[in-house]
């Protein structure tokens, strides 16, 4: 289970609206995509950046109405027919790229607010793009998508804490940092410490808010799809609650779901409630 591709978002699966799976699918592309020109492989940030800006130039081409010939027209092309299809707001495309631009700086965090605007144009743009297809837009359904979605890139993020670390990344708030002690170099270096499983309870407690926050959004989507987000949101609270069981020491140990979850997981699904998750 991993957010940083997108996996725990619905992708066109068979509980997804037959009529809606393309457009499903283009904005998945499109998302994954990108991603992995910030994030895979070995090339340079610039040549990272460049390649972005380069992606962000055919996309803006395809969705004027141009021939697109570039090296990703196969991801632009349906992307650009789905957004005429459904009116689909462009400034969330452009709020992802923003953040896979982030991403390649790898700047640090001071606070939460701060990692929450970054979540806010990593993560959240999928959800909202999705309840648009679904003609969702109140108010009170994008704050809960929002949620869901804040809080399943922040579960990403404290699962992967002994991965990211000696890969140069940090996307613990500096302020949790320093309220519990842990020096920066631990987190680099995967140093594990009593303290350090004390930041990530912490830290876990504040996504399992937002997951719990959000959940009565299932309730909001129509047919199979609004099952599909009941897994979506039941996988995440499992993946927190694994973590827990191994005392938070994800800086030593990556924990993953497998074959036994899927059933806790169903159990879990059919109990949501209007009143919670």
């Amino acid at each position: 289970m991993g957010v940083g591709h997108y996996e725990n978002f619905p992708v066109a699966s068979r509980l997804s609206p037959p009529a809606l799976r393309p457009a499903i699918v283009a904005i998945y592309r499109f998302a994954r995509t990108a991603d992995d020109l910030a994030d895979e492989g070995d090339a340079a940030p610039g040549a990272r950046l460049a390649d972005l800006a380069a992606y962000r130039a055919e996309l803006d081409a395809a969705l004027a109405g141009g021939a697109v010939d570039g090296r990703w027209s196969a991801i632009h092309t349906p992307l650009a027919r789905s957004v005429r299809a459904y009116a689909l707001p462009v400034t969330l495309l452009h709020d992802l790229l923003d953040a896979f631009e982030q991403d390649v700086r790898n700047p640090s965090y001071p606070d939460r607010t701060a990692l929450l605007d970054y979540c806010r144009r990593s993560a959240n743009p999928i959800g909202r793009l999705l309840l648009h297809l679904y003609g969702i837009d109140d108010a009170a359904a994008l704050r809960r998508s929002d949620a869901i979605c804040s809080a399943l890139q922040l579960v990403n993020f404290w699962q992967d804490l002994g991965r990211d670390g000696p890969r140069g990344r940090c996307y613990v708030p500096e302020a949790d940092r320093l309220a519990y002690g842990v020096p920066a170099a631990d987190l680099r270096h995967g140093r594990d410490s009593a303290a350090a499983h004390a930041l990530v309870a912490a830290l876990c407690a504040w996504a399992r808010g937002l997951m719990l926050e959000g959940a009565a959004l299932v309730h909001r989507i129509p047919g199979r799809a609004g099952w599909e987000l009941r897994l979506v949101v039941q996988g995440g609270l499992r993946v927190l609650a694994r973590i827990a069981r191994m005392d938070h020491a994800t800086l030593a140990h990556r924990p993953a779901l497998g074959a036994a979850d899927l059933a806790p997981i169903l159990w879990q699904a059919l109990r949501m409630r209007r009143s919670g998750a």
